[in-house]
């Protein structure tokens, strides 16, 4: 069928046939969709919207437009697991889930993307540590995943071709807000990636894509549907993302709070350890390690306080060609600048903006204008106050980390103004909101 015929189908509200679906995802591979055919479709989509079985084929075609893993022959030690984030400021849970679960029995071929907007990205995080490769060999990974049970690297340009295509062309024709392909996009790399099971990280709030309750639990329904259509267990997790996750938000300060939370778990940000706590439960449960979610997050625990996940951790940066002990030394970057936030007055956090913060991170250097921008893994800001935490008149609200002092001046008026400080103290809602089956 030719593909303006294909594009009038779902203009006007047809359901696409797997064979249709099918011939449009070869059109975004070899060419056959021009750029403004692709756009048109896409719009088609946002407007039409697809029902689940239209997702799922789509999903499925996306997901076989290139290679995909089979880890059968690779004797893994244990089931092949992962969880994805929608993206938040603060959110470094994969940094520690992937040692966690790897420490519990699972393997994690963690596959991570840069940040996006005002949301920080785990493989710019992770390239904060001197030599470490996102980009490895197959050989390297796979000695890696056998030795450390866990490796967060990038997708390599053969999984899921047709992703990266409408991926591009949705980012400039306003069509990325598209449930349908969000999550096509989404489950494409994972499936590709020959997952057994997969828990999904729904950020909500001021500091998320979806920034209400609806949005997030359309997205969890919708992924964990067609992800199980796909043959992929899924649950997600809709988690709070109205404030910092932790204490930190910037590339090398988010790896340090990592590193001192394997460390020591009880220097873990309250709301930081709780959802990751959550998250691997459910994910050991999902891949038949745990009988229970509750009996999944006590594995979990019993793992980061043991000190396996700090030496998996170790493992898998010296693997990929990190510091040889990054639990001794990890040889972050530090900023040169550093300059304390101050509270205008005594009073309680009310609340906070959350996008704004994240937004002055990217002004600092550490995110991205433009795609092709260098990242500063140095700038950030630190000791982040919690909603709920009192603070005296002149107390730091935020460290900023910055690579020169006007930077830091423009950052702290920033800061100052994404901060809502009351009189009493505010209710404080709990981390993970829902979990969609």
């Amino acid at each position: 069928m030719l593909p303006q015929e294909l594009i009038r189908l779902k203009r006007d509200g047809f359901a696409l046939d797997d064979a249709s679906v099918q011939a449009f995802v070869r059109g975004l591979v070899d060419g056959s969709f021009s750029d403004a055919q692709v756009g048109a479709m896409a719009m088609a989509v946002l407007l039409r919207g697809m029902d689940t079985a239209e997702t799922v084929a789509l999903t499925a075609a996306m997901t076989h437009s290139g290679e995909v893993l089979d880890w059968s022959q690779a004797g893994l030690p244990g089931p092949v697991l992962d969880k994805h984030s929608t993206g938040g400021v603060g959110d470094k849970v994969s940094l520690l889930l992937a040692p966690l679960v790897a420490a519990c029995g699972g393997v994690v071929p963690m596959i991570s993307g840069r940040g996006l907007g005002h949301t920080g990205g785990t493989l710019d995080k992770l390239e904060a540590l001197p030599g470490y490769q996102v980009n490895p060999d197959p050989a390297r990974l796979l000695a890696t995943l056998r030795s450390a049970g866990c490796a967060i690297v990038g997708a390599s340009p053969s999984l899921a071709p047709a992703d990266r295509r409408l991926y591009a062309v949705r980012d400039v024709t306003a069509t990325v807000e598209s449930l349908p392909l969000i999550t096509a996009s989404i489950l494409s790399k994972k499936l590709a990636a020959g997952l057994q099971a997969l828990v999904m990280d729904v950020k909500v709030g001021n500091g998320a894509f979806c920034t209400t309750l609806a949005e997030a639990r359309a997205l969890a329904r919708s992924l964990v549907d067609v992800a199980g259509g796909a043959g992929l267990p899924t649950v997600a997790l809709l988690t709070d993302m109205d404030q910092v996750l932790g204490t930190h938000a910037g590339n090398a300060l988010e790896v340090a709070e990592v590193l001192a939370a394997l460390r020591a778990p009880a220097r873990c940000a309250p709301r930081l350890r709780a959802v990751t706590t959550a998250l691997a439960g459910r994910l050991l449960h999902q891949g038949g390690l745990a009988a229970s979610p509750a009996e999944g997050e006590a594995r979990i625990t019993q793992a980061w306080h043991s000190g396996a996940a700090m030496e998996g951790f170790a493992r898998m940066v010296a693997g990929l060609g990190g510091p040889a002990d990054v639990a001794q030394d990890a040889g972050l970057p530090q900023a040169p600048e550093r300059l304390p936030v101050p509270a205008p007055r005594s009073g309680w956090v009310g609340a906070m903006d959350t996008r704004a913060l994240g937004l002055a991170i990217v002004a600092l250097g550490g995110g991205r204008r433009q795609g092709g921008d260098a990242v500063d893994p140095r700038v950030g800001l630190a000791e982040v106050v919690a909603i709920g935490q009192p603070v005296a008149a002149g107390e730091p609200l935020a460290w900023v980390h910055a690579a020169t002092p006007a930077a830091a001046r423009q950052a702290v008026q920033a800061v100052a103004g994404a901060f809502k400080l009351a009189d009493a103290v505010p209710i404080v809602p709990p981390v993970v909101l829902e979990i969609v089956e």
